[in-house]
C-alpha cells in the first residue's frame, strides 16, 4: 500500500484496520513530511504486525525528486493529504495561507496522485482513495478557501475515476465530514456530526471493499450537504455556515 500523509490518524487507522482485516501487504510506502512521527508509526505496525514499511520524506512545498521512488509498487493508494490552514478573516487575506491551503490540498498534490495513477493504470489493477471534504461540496462563508481546493480535488477524482474505469482501476472518493483529529483540535464541533479516525477507518474500507465511487464517513453528512447544495443561492448567500 502506498500512503500519502501517513501522520494522519485516518490515514494510520486505516492501515491499522486493513492489516487487522487481513489484507496482505509486501510492503506498505509512507509517504510523509515529518519522518520522526511516521518513523514511530511505522516500528508500531512492524511490532504488532510484522508488517514491513519505508518511510519516505515528501515535501509539497518543495520541488518533488520522482526518481527518488520509481521502485516504489502497490495495488492500494490511500491519500489523506490535507491542510486546513487558518479560516479566520485574516488568514483569508494572507496571501501565504492560502497559497499553502492551495499548494498542499490540491496543485502540488495533483502531479504526486498522478504519478501514481499512470502506474495503476500500466498495470490495469488496483484501487485509488483520495479523501476530499464535505467542505467542497458547496462554498460556505467558513472555509470557502480551503472548499474551493477540495472541491478541485474532488471533481479531479471523480474525473480519475471516470477515465480509469476501461483500465479496470478503482477509484474511491471520501468526505469526512466534522473528524475529532489534531487539524480540527480546539474546534467546536458537534459530537453527534463527530467522527473518530477509526470509525472513519472502518467506513472507508467498508467503501473500498464494496468498491464504492462515494463514501460519507458519517451517512448524516449525504443528508445534509444535499440540503446545502439545494438551497437557492439568493437565500444562501445570506446565511452564515
Amino acid at each position: 500500500m502506498i500512503v500519502l500523509g501517513s501522520t494522519s490518524e485516518v490515514a494510520q487507522a486505516f492501515v491499522e484496520k486493513a492489516l487487522q482485516e487481513g489484507e496482505k501487504f509486501g510492503k506498505i510506502y509512507l509517504f510523509t513530511s515529518n519522518k520522526e512521527t511516521t518513523e514511530r508509526f511505522a516500528r508500531h505496525i512492524d511490532v504488532k504486525f510484522l508488517q514491513q514499511s519505508e518511510v519516505i520524506e515528501i515535501d509539497l512545498m518543495k520541488e518533488i525528486d520522482y526518481t527518488t521512488f520509481d521502485h516504489v509498487s502497490s495495488n492500494v493508494l490511500f491519500c489523506a493529504v490535507g491542510y486546513l490552514g487558518d479560516g479566520t478573516e485574516e488568514g483569508l487575506y494572507d496571501n501565504r495561507n492560502t497559497e499553502r491551503i492551495i499548494n498542499i490540498n490540491y496543485s502540488k498534490l495533483i502531479p504526486v496522485m498522478n504519478y501514481f495513477a499512470q502506474k495503476f493504470e500500466s498495470r490495469r489493477s488496483g484501487t485509488i482513495i483520495g479523501l476530499s471534504s464535505v467542505a467542497g461540496d458547496r462554498g460556505r462563508q467558513s472555509n470557502f478557501i480551503y472548499g474551493s481546493a477540495k472541491a478541485a480535488f474532488t471533481a479531479y477524482l471523480s474525473g480519475l475515476r471516470n477515465y480509469l474505469f476501461e483500465k479496470k482501476v478503482h477509484v474511491l472518493t471520501v468526505k469526512p465530514g466534522f473528524m475529532a483529529t489534531k487539524m480540527t483540535e480546539g474546534l467546536p464541533l458537534n459530537p453527534k456530526l463527530t467522527a473518530t479516525p477509526k470509525q472513519a477507518a472502518a467506513c472507508i474500507y467498508k467503501a473500498f471493499k464494496k468498491q464504492k465511487n462515494v463514501a460519507y464517513v458519517l451517512p448524516v453528512w449525504s443528508i445534509i450537504m444535499m440540503i446545502i447544495r439545494n438551497i437557492p443561492e439568493f437565500i444562501f448567500k445570506k446565511l452564515k455556515l
